[in-house]
C-alpha cells in the first residue's frame, strides 16, 4: 500500500514513534542448520527398532537403524527497494530519511509478516495432520477457558514436550482477558519479553502448566493464511490458541539483505536508495520415534476451508 508523505512545515528532529508488537514467533528463529545448497538444508531422522524376545539358546536378535535424510527448501523469499528523492528529503525535513524509511519497513512489514507466515505455515501443517479443533471465541467464558487450555495441552503428544520444557503457547487477547477473570486459574499474567535483546517483545505472558503462554496483541497476524501479493493480508481462518515445541518447529533465516545507496551510487534516481530481501521459511518437523507431527495443535475460529 502506498502512504503519502508527510510534508513537514517545521522540523521537529524526530517522526511519531512506531506503535507495534514485536517478532512474536521470535522462539522458533534458529540458523543452526547445514545448508546443502542455495535454498536447501538438511534434516537427518533416525529410528531404530525395538526390543524382541530374549532366547536362553544363545544369540541376539538383530535390530534396525533407519537414517532419512529429508531435504527442505526454504520458499518465502521477498524484496522491497524505496528511493528517497532528494526533494522529498528537504521538504519534509528529512522525515523521509532513508534510516527512517528502514525503521518504519521493519518494524510495520517486515517484522508482522515474519509472525502471519510462522503463525500460517504451523496452523496449515497442523491442519492437514488433523491436530486442528474449532473453539469459537463466543463459547469461551471466564469459566471455561482454563481447562480448555488444559485440555488442549492434551492433545497429539504436547504432553511430552511440555515435560521437555520445550512447549509454548499463543491466545488472543480476548482469550488472555477471560484467563484472567477464570477463578480456577491462579498463576499471574504480567507483561514480560519473550527474547532478550534489540529486538525484546514485550507483551502479556503467563504459564498454564508450566507452559508459556504469550498473548497476541496484533491478532491480524493469528490466522491459518495470508495473501503475500503485497504485504500478508489475513486470507483464512482465525487462530485463537497455537501451542508448538520450540524443538520441532523452526523459522531459519536463509538471506536477511538490507543495502543502502547514497545518491549517485546506484542508478535508479535522484535520491537515496532502500533495498531490503529476507529469504526465510518455517518447518515444523517430525518426532524421531515414528515420523509423525505430534509437536503443535491449533484452535481456530472457523474450520479451514
Amino acid at each position: 500500500m502506498a502512504h503519502s508523505l508527510n510534508y513537514a512545515e517545521k522540523y521537529t528532529g524526530k517522526i511519531f514513534e512506531i506503535i507495534n508488537q514485536g517478532l512474536l514467533t521470535a522462539p522458533f528463529l534458529t540458523t543452526n542448520v547445514e545448508w546443502v545448497g542455495a535454498k536447501d538444508f538438511h534434516f537427518t531422522q533416525q529410528s531404530v527398532s525395538g526390543y524382541k524376545d530374549h532366547s536362553r539358546s544363545g544369540g541376539w536378535n538383530k535390530g534396525v537403524i533407519t537414517e532419512t535424510d529429508k531435504v527442505y527448501t526454504v520458499e518465502h523469499d521477498r524484496d522491497i527497494s524505496f528511493l528517497v528523492d532528494k526533494a522529498d528529503t528537504d521538504e519534509t525535513a528529512r522525515t523521509a530519511a532513508i534510516e527512517n524509511v528502514s525503521n518504519t519497513f521493519v518494524e510495520t512489514q517486515q517484522i508482522p509478516e515474519m509472525d502471519c507466515y510462522a503463525f500460517s505455515k504451523i496452523a496449515t501443517v497442523a491442519n492437514d495432520n488433523n491436530l486442528t479443533e474449532v473453539i469459537t471465541r463466543a463459547s469461551l467464558t471466564a469459566e471455561n477457558v482454563f481447562q480448555t487450555l488444559v485440555k488442549t495441552m492434551g492433545k497429539a503428544k504436547l504432553k511430552y514436550y511440555r515435560q521437555r520444557g520445550s512447549l509454548v503457547g499463543y491466545v488472543r487477547s480476548e482469550i488472555m482477558d477471560l484467563l484472567a477473570l477464570d477463578k480456577n486459574f491462579t498463576a499471574t499474567i504480567k507483561n514480560d519479553t519473550i527474547v532478550d535483546g534489540p529486538r525484546a517483545i514485550e507483551t502479556r505472558v503467563t504459564t498454564v502448566n508450566g507452559v508459556p503462554l504469550f498473548e497476541v496483541i496484533d491478532d491480524e497476524r493469528f490466522n491459518t493464511a495470508f495473501d503475500f501479493t503485497e504485504g500478508a493480508v489475513a486470507d483464512g481462518s482465525e487462530i485463537n490458541i497455537l501451542f508448538a515445541s520450540v524443538e520441532k518447529v523452526k523459522t531459519v533465516p536463509k538471506i536477511s539483505s538490507i543495502y543502502y545507496f547514497n545518491a549517485g551510487q546506484h542508478t535508479e534516481g535522484d535520491g537515496d536508495l532502500y533495498q531490503n530481501r529476507s529469504l526465510m521459511d518455517t518447518f515444523v518437523f517430525p518426532n524421531g520415534k515414528d515420523g509423525k507431527i505430534d509437536a503443535v495443535y491449533a484452535v481456530l475460529e472457523t474450520a479451514i476451508s
